[in-house]
């Protein structure tokens, strides 16, 4: 009894002392204090947090299935039908940009230009992801909690206007800090910048270029604002720099020494192949390329493993696979009311109930073709959640790995810069030939790729030669945009282009425009919040969630 008395006294003296040295024994000893870290520390955690989920969301993800690159045969009914209605957090962005925050603060102590000019490009994409997803959000109060205000705290949601040209002020600065020599900057780390290895002159035409993505973005709402922006910049080489070649990417390569670091749903860290193999062509996309002759679609995907035919070849025999051919005989496809894809039909099958049958050697699922996760689309042998269609096109193998040369986060490219101008020339704007600007990013996505032997021939193909319509600069964008699925979301939006077409069993009966604000947001900032939602103009298919719908009109699209 007294020996544990004694230890109970003891405990509550030591817990006093605890208490006492609180404060002091909460600091990390192996951390880094912020108000002293070095610049070059953050660079590559900030640019890895941007590149990364920008490449997952525009490869993999809901918005890759709704701009029909890929639909996935299981467990991804938001990318399939258009199952929206949930709320998307925006929290992972505003994270990196505290941290964007933190590297251009340091750098402007340490009189680090190069590092200040890349944050603010970091800084610009990151809040145009943001306002291009949801809307208005918070920006100008954003990222000040430690000032401790209740305006900090709870900042109010800036308009889209204000947002984008912010934006664009940015990135007019960064072109500023960014237009000295190499020589002239100090504390450049190459290993650290994992985009351009530490090269101010590529940030520079990132910067500008970035610019004309945003000046287009704006063109139908504010068209003098934008046309005046784009002009200026491609009038005047030597103060805008823009990019000039495929040289000029920007693109983050995947080290792959872990599942973090590695390109999306591949199968070295995922040896079962599950994720992989749920994602495949999609029919909206594989049309497109097969009516083009593109030969891009091989670079992309793998022919179908078990193509689909019918013939007589082994009559009576209804339903056979022989040397990895399955053969149906054409009086049980009626008898058992198939309907062989059409591109032009295929939409009245899908609101029939209809079984489609896809025989091309690119076999490919049609966007809210069913009302189910469609693992059992074309006679899939095996249907079951997760598992492998051999009767689609599925991914090119290079995509299993965790590493590639041409698996890249890509920014924004030369070949998207080219699409930008044709557009504006397309629009009257003093910027060059349209056809020019046209036939040269069609030029410079082929040789992305690999194929750009295949150009002569491919430019003068029927659909792809020069015509002059918006429609058609729009789809090789599109094209071109492959991985990048939320550029292309942004350009459709804008334009209606290209003309995607979708079945019947949509949770809607239209594509979605935006993204739902995230609850937590709704729950801490409900006054700014509530104003926000106010802006938006509902459509006919936003009866079931009100104002903060994914049908909605934002700003931009009003």
């Amino acid at each position: 009894m007294k020996t544990h008395y004694k230890l109970f006294l003891v405990l509550i003296m030591v817990g006093f002392a605890s208490c006492k040295d609180l404060t002091t024994l909460n600091v990390n000893p192996n951390g880094v204090d912020p108000s002293t870290v070095n610049p070059n520390l953050l660079v590559t955690t900030v640019i890895t947090a941007t590149a990364q989920p920008y490449l997952s969301n525009g490869y993999n993800g809901n918005v890759a299935g709704v701009m029909q690159y890929i639909q996935q045969s299981g467990w991804s009914s938001g990318t399939n039908n258009f199952e929206w209605t949930s709320e998307s957090s925006w929290e992972g962005y505003y994270g990196n940009l505290r941290n964007i925050k933190q590297l251009y603060d340091r750098s402007v102590a340490e009189g680090m230009e190069f590092q200040q000019g890349m944050a603010l490009v970091l800084r610009a994409f990151n809040f145009g992801i943001i306002t291009d997803g949801w809307g208005d959000a918070p920006y100008t109060a954003a990222l000040n909690a430690p000032a401790g205000g209740q305006e900090d705290l709870f900042p109010v949601f800036d308009k889209q206007e204000t947002i984008y040209k912010g934006m664009i002020e940015d990135l007019k600065m960064a072109n500023t800090l960014l237009s000295k020599p190499i020589d002239a900057y100090s504390g450049i780390n190459q290993d650290a910048d994992v985009i351009y290895n530490g090269n101010p002159l590529k940030w520079r035409k990132l910067a500008n270029s970035l610019m004309l993505r945003y000046y287009m973005r704006v063109s139908t709402k504010l068209p003098d604002y934008a046309k005046a922006g784009i002009e200026a910049i491609t009038s005047n080489a030597n103060s805008y720099p823009i990019f000039t070649a495929n040289d000029d990417d920007a693109t983050m390569d995947y080290i792959g020494t872990s599942n973090n670091d590695s390109w999306p749903a591949n199968t070295t860290y995922d040896q079962s192949q599950s994720n992989f193999s749920r994602i495949q062509l999609c029919a909206g996309f594989r049309d497109v390329l097969v009516a083009f002759k593109d030969p891009r679609i091989a670079v992309w995907f793998n022919k179908t493993k078990v193509p689909i035919k019918i013939s007589t070849k082994f009559a009576p025999v209804e339903d056979t696979k022989v040397d990895g051919v399955r053969y149906l005989l054409p009086s049980y496809v009626a008898a058992q009311g198939y309907i062989v894809y059409n591109k032009n039909t295929w939409q009245a099958a899908s609101a029939a109930s209809q079984t489609i049958i896809d025989t091309m050697d690119y076999a490919a699922i049609p966007t809210a073709v069913v009302g189910y996760e469609p693992y059992n689309y074309n006679l899939n042998p095996n249907p079951t959640q997760g598992g492998y269609n051999d009767h689609i096109s599925a991914l090119a193998d290079k995509y299993k790995n965790a590493k590639g040369n041409m698996q890249k986060s890509r920014l924004i490219s030369y070949s998207e810069v080219c699409f930008i101008l044709a557009e504006a020339a397309k629009k009257g704007w003093s910027v060059g030939g349209q056809q020019s600007w046209y036939e040269k990013g069609v030029k410079a996505s082929l040789e992305t790729w690999g194929v750009g032997g295949n150009y002569t021939s491919y430019i003068a193909g029927a659909g792809v030669a020069y015509n002059g319509g918006l429609d058609q600069i729009m789809t090789q964008k599109w094209i071109a945009n492959w991985n990048n699925a939320t550029e292309s979301w942004c350009d459709w939006r804008r334009t209606g282009l290209p003309a995607l077409k979708f079945g019947a069993k949509g949770k809607r009966d239209a594509m979605p425009l935006r993204y739902r604000y995230d609850a937590n947001e709704k729950n801490r900032n409900s006054t700014n919040y509530a104003a926000a939602v106010t802006g938006l103009v509902e459509t006919a298919f936003t009866a079931q969630d009100g104002k903060d719908s994914s049908w909605s009109k934002m700003w931009l699209l009003q």
